[in-house]
């Protein structure tokens, strides 16, 4: 059998030379690859180090409870304590440059659509007021009249038989038997008779019979007649309907008893109750819209013209009266009412920044927004303290704190208020601006058994000076806290967990201050 070499010495002289050529032109090609390699920075598949810096600047959201800040988890979820929706604690790839001030809110996009946050842009508008009036219908007190009796006598006849029925002005409405009208028309007649002797004296009687309610026509048709009446008739001065029946016939009445209460429909009061925050947009002279429930699909309409000066104490609330008319009788005493206006407050500009009320987070003292900031690649926001001006039912004025044009949180705020809280930030309960943009975390191991500890512990290490948060696990034994590396450490939050009574991992606590814990916080064996 041939070797290797014999084989070799065997070829063609024109075959070594191109086998030659072939192993030159694959060194060849191989130096290109390399010094391309070294020209344009390595093969497509090798990172960059600008790309690898920013993978490695990149982190991931982390996910917390608002109850619980001692959970963390790399996605959203449910907190495994309470059930609660987490939320963002840190977004991902959150860049520094996009927040004006330490305290601002990052959130990525992700978290910002889980959360609904929503905003609305700031402009001006008119600031007006939807108020709700409920009242009822009543009688106009100044169309309300009483019939009394003129003269003492007895009622021989009564022709209003039931309250409600309707009377109209110089009806008769009852005979009355007197002995003193009796007597006053044979004065009357008799003054007749010595009119030539005494020419006064007729006008004399004709007078006391007018102040006893006789009309012309009565005081004529004694005359005429010539001979006196023991019944008179009493007619009703005014038209309405009987609202109260006071007599039945054979009743003795003495002068000025009331026999009838009368009231004219014709036009009646609405009263409305105002609460006391609402009387400011209310004035004499509005025109009020209103319905009623008992006339479905009708409206009407009349004009405010009082309003009570003093408050009910208990409700809180002023009458307030519109008039109008009533054709037809269709309002009936006792109707309810209810109208709503829009009004502005009085002594207002005619447009102000107004805002919806879901923007606002009150805090007692305090009334914060969150502004979202422009021009950033991600949402960002800050707190904002404004100044409040009047309560116009679902929104609000702004008196001061926000400018036309920027954009308000209206859905949830309490989410990137609670993020705030979470990161030591600024926040609706915090109102100092912080000191650091974030501050230092730590988790230290401390010693514990129940509630009584957990409190213990998280009050020890909030006291001291720089700590922003601090929440103890009883299950891990961990005490994470938040920090200000500038006021404190977590080696002096260690120490003051320790000299509370209980342990760790670096100190340990005073059998002195250990002794005194309850039996059930005593975790030593």
């Amino acid at each position: 059998m041939n070797t290797e070499k014999e084989r070799n010495s065997n070829l063609d002289p024109f075959k070594r030379i191109m086998t030659g050529r072939g192993v030159l032109c694959g060194l060849a090609l191989a130096a290109g690859i390399a010094i391309g390699g070294w020209l344009f920075g390595g093969p497509a598949d090798t990172p960059r180090a600008e790309e690898t810096h920013l993978h490695a600047e990149a982190e991931p959201t982390v996910w917390t409870c608002s109850m619980h800040p001692q959970i963390r988890q790399d996605k959203p979820g449910k907190c495994p304590l309470c059930a609660m929706d987490l939320i963002p604690l840190k977004p991902a790839g959150a860049a520094g440059n996009d927040a004006t001030d330490p305290d601002a809110v990052l959130l990525s996009e992700e978290a910002a659509a889980l959360a609904n946050i929503q905003t609305t842009v700031v402009t001006r508008s008119r600031p007006e007021k939807e108020i709700r009036l409920y009242g009822v219908v009543q009688p106009d007190e100044q169309r309300i009249y009483s019939l009394a009796s003129p003269v003492s006598g007895r009622i021989e006849t009564l022709h209003v038989r039931f309250e409600g029925e309707t009377v109209h002005r110089g009806d008769v409405v009852a005979g009355l038997y007197s002995p003193d009208l009796l007597n006053a028309q044979q004065e009357l007649l008799e003054a007749l008779g010595m009119a030539s002797v005494q020419p006064a004296l007729p006008e004399a009687a004709r007078e006391k019979l007018r102040r006893w309610k006789l009309t012309g026509a009565q005081i004529a048709a004694i005359e005429q007649r010539g001979t006196a009446s023991p019944v008179m008739d009493i007619t009703a001065s005014g038209s309405g309907v009987v609202t109260a029946k006071n007599v039945e016939e054979g009743d003795y009445v003495t002068q000025g008893s009331v026999l009838f209460k009368l009231a004219d429909f014709s036009s009646v009061w609405v009263m409305f109750e105002a609460y006391e925050t609402d009387l400011s947009y209310l004035k004499a002279g509005d025109r009020v819209t209103y319905t009623l429930p008992a006339l479905p699909g009708k409206t009407f309409e009349g004009k405010i013209t009082f309003i009570d000066p003093t408050l009910d104490k208990l409700s809180r609330t002023a009458r307030v009266r519109v008039e109008t008319a009533n054709p037809g009788l269709q309002l009936k005493p006792e109707m309810y009412a209810s109208a709503v206006i829009r009004a502005a407050p009085a002594g207002r500009p005619s447009e102000e920044i107004v805002i919806p009320r879901s923007a606002v987070l009150w805090t007692g003292k305090r009334s914060v927004v969150y502004v979202r900031q422009p021009d950033t690649s991600q949402p960002t926001f800050h707190l904002r303290e404004v100044e409040l001006g009047a309560t116009l039912g679902e929104t609000c004025i702004i008196a001061s704190g926000i400018a036309e044009g920027e954009e308000v949180v209206t859905n949830g705020a309490f989410t990137i208020d609670a993020s705030a809280q979470l990161e030591g930030k600024r926040s609706m309960m915090n109102g100092a601006p912080s000191a650091t943009p974030a501050g230092e975390e730590a988790a230290l191991r401390v010693e514990g058994l129940c509630e009584m500890c957990r409190e213990r512990i998280e009050d020890a290490a909030r006291k001291v000076p720089g700590v922003t948060a601090a929440s103890w696990d009883m299950e891990t034994r961990q005490l994470h806290v938040r920090f200000d590396a500038r006021q404190t450490s977590a080696d002096a939050v260690a120490r003051a967990v320790a000299a509370v009574g209980h342990d760790t991992a670096k100190y340990k606590a005073g059998l002195s201050v250990y002794t005194l814990l309850p039996d059930c916080c005593k975790y030593r064996n």
